[in-house]
């Protein structure tokens, strides 16, 4: 496959998971509320789940389905990708993760409203929880690594079913994910995620730009984290039912 296919791949990839998941998060999370039909917080969580798993299937065999930094990052740490298309392929993640905030924007503008954070993640004041910046710090790394290690395991080709099942587990690992942590950074696990709603809100509200370095700092070392411990304790030994 060409590069410019995995990088255009990508690049709709993330577009999706930042559309579907901060847009679930703007437009659907409190609609309603007062009748009870808002979809809150698993609804979110489980949007963000969606996006890369539909996604995994649509584009997964042209890209490797990466959608994120972190995993591309992660994921050349853990052998599993070459660092030759590590650079083009987080441009194209983040490009994809703006436009996906622009239109988001647009859209949440069509109803006369501000655009606000579109979903940003943020630390202390910018927390959801009012969650300080070493739980934030903790959390991400955490949840980042978590996510690695079940995409390096789910896509492991011993494990027998990973070509038709690994974007379930990886679609249920990420909801999992925002089911545990939005209350705390508001989810990020994902630089170009966090980058795309920072950048487009920023006119409104600088805070997410301000506090942007933490959502790329902790990702990226929770990845690192998880390709490194993948390779411990899975990577050297084998699939066994009866171990």
């Amino acid at each position: 496959m060409r590069v410019h296919n995995k990088l255009i791949a990508e690049f709709i990839g993330t577009f999706w998971l930042v559309l579907g998941g901060c847009g679930s998060a703007m437009l659907a999370a409190t609609f309603g509320a007062d009748d009870g039909i808002n979809i809150g917080l698993v609804g979110v969580s489980l949007a963000f789940g969606l996006t890369v798993m539909t996604m995994a299937y649509a584009v997964g065999p042209v890209s490797g389905g990466h959608f994120n930094p972190a995993v591309s990052i992660g994921l050349f740490v853990g052998g599993r990708f070459s660092g030759g298309q590590l650079v083009p392929y987080i441009i194209a993640q983040v490009l994809g993760a703006i436009a996906a905030a622009a239109v988001l924007a647009i859209i949440v503008k069509g109803n006369g409203s501000e655009i606000g954070t579109l979903a940003s993640n943020g630390f202390g004041d910018a927390s959801p929880g009012g969650y300080n910046l070493f739980a934030v710090l903790l959390v991400e790394v955490i949840m980042t690594a978590a996510f690695l290690f079940i995409i390096l395991g789910a896509t492991d080709e011993r494990a027998g079913t990973a070509a038709g099942f690994a974007p379930i587990a990886i679609g249920l690992g990420l909801t999992l994910i925002h089911l545990i942590s939005i209350p705390v950074s508001n989810t990020s696990v994902n630089p170009a995620r966090s980058t795309g709603p920072a950048l487009i809100s920023a006119g409104s509200d600088s805070t997410a730009l301000v506090q942007l370095w933490v959502f790329w700092a902790a990702p990226i070392a929770g990845a690192v984290l998880g390709a490194i411990l993948y390779k411990m304790t899975l990577a050297g030994g084998k699939f066994d039912a009866e171990a």
